[in-house]
């Protein structure tokens, strides 16, 4: 369903923004580590001939463009330009990032539901202080931890968990899956229904593109701004939002977010009551805790 790109957005935003900047841009990075968004500055960068910082600005992925830690730090996304892949490029100068997400929310929609996009550009000193480092090396190694677990024959789920610091949340069968177009994003739930351990519970699984709070019953399991993951159960590999399907057999895993997150300007901007629900954030690694001190 998804609208594929013709392969020249990328450049034609990148050129488009060094133009209007009238500076030379010397490096690349992936505004967010997910998804296509995390490889595409490796094709600019390459093609382009510059390096790539082993960074991102949120430490995952989040659907809107003020929801980086480059926002907590001041940094504004415009000058920005976005591209499609007719040829349109739309170059916009804003009063400030919540602006930037709306508007070019609405010309997304317009140019066909996706677009490329080049932004918040920053000089080296600021970036040290505003990114979060490595999360480019920290995707090769879970790509790696899960390649090699299957050579060895050991749980690849375990082996993620491992590299990224995380922890079990359920085991299930999905259920149900409710999705609709909201405001431009896809927003629902997912009804995992308890396997081994899991049994007789179920969990539900909130979303806004990405997975924003998961609970089972009344007990909230984990909430953004930490990651809730859905990996398959036998490959180890991520279950997208969009990739959910009814039989789909997932272990759900949450990972805590970078520090910058968990500030009261982070929690403002990417916490669980921005996203509309009247809930507390609490670490998931206390979550965790209080749940096993319970049993």
């Amino acid at each position: 369903m998804e609208k594929i790109p013709n392969g020249s957005e990328p450049f034609r935003t990148f050129d488009a923004l060094e133009k209007l900047r009238g500076t030379k841009v010397y490096a690349t990075m992936s505004i967010e580590a997910g998804g296509l968004n995390s490889m595409i500055p490796f094709v600019l960068a390459a093609r382009r001939r510059i390096p790539i910082v082993d960074a991102d600005s949120m430490g995952r992925a989040f659907p809107e463009l003020q929801m980086t830690t480059f926002h907590l730090h001041g940094v504004t996304c415009a000058p920005m330009v976005l591209s499609d892949e007719k040829g349109n490029t739309v170059s916009m100068d804003t009063i400030g990032n919540k602006w930037t997400e709306d508007i070019a929310r609405a010309a997304t929609a317009v140019m066909g539901g996706s677009t490329f996009m080049a932004s918040y550009a920053i000089d080296g000193k600021t970036l040290k202080k505003a990114c979060v480092p490595y999360t480019a090396s920290k995707c090769e190694q879970i790509g790696r931890a899960i390649r090699e677990a299957k050579e060895r024959n050991i749980s690849p789920v375990e082996a993620v968990l491992e590299v990224m610091g995380g922890f079990e949340l359920f085991r299930g069968k999905v259920v149900d899956v409710a999705r609709k177009t909201d405001g431009a994003f896809v927003r629902g739930t997912a009804v995992l229904e308890g396997i081994l351990d899991y049994k007789d519970q179920t969990c539900e699984i909130c979303f806004q593109n990405e997975n924003i709070i998961a609970k089972v019953g009344e007990e909230v399991l984990a909430t953004a701004p930490d990651l809730i993951i859905n990996l398959d159960t036998e490959t180890g590999l991520p279950v997208t939002t969009e990739g959910l399907k009814y039989g789909a057999r997932t272990v759900l895993i949450s990972a805590p977010c970078s520090p910058q997150w968990r500030t009261p300007k982070g929690l403002e901007t990417v916490g669980p009551r921005y996203f509309g629900y009247d809930v507390d954030y609490v670490p998931v690694e206390e979550r965790v805790s209080r749940r096993k001190e319970m049993k």
